[in-house]
């Protein structure tokens, strides 16, 4: 069975140890323009763990990622207008 995870955008002052972040969860992504990193954690331990991440020094600001309660499933009841528009 795989396990709920939920997403979280943790804005860092130091991409760095941002890094370090890996043995909370499973780090996706590190934007090192932008100072932000995406990490996945399961469900029914995220508030504990995001409660210790927020103590990280380096860390400014955390939010979740709500792309789990977005619907990826379209119904087919319109017409597909593309095909209309061909060269």
């Amino acid at each position: 069975m795989i396990a709920e995870r939920t997403g979280y955008i943790i804005w860092v002052s130091d991409v760095k140890a941002a890094r370090n972040l890996e043995k909370y969860g499973t780090l996706h992504y590190i934007s090192r323009k932008m100072h932000y990193a995406v990490m996945y954690v399961n469900t029914d331990r995220a508030e504990e763990i995001m409660k210790n991440v927020r103590r990280l020094s380096y860390v400014r600001k955390i939010e979740r990622s709500f792309r789990n309660e977005l619907k990826t499933e379209y119904s087919g009841s319109e017409p597909d207008k593309t095909r209309y528009y061909g060269l």
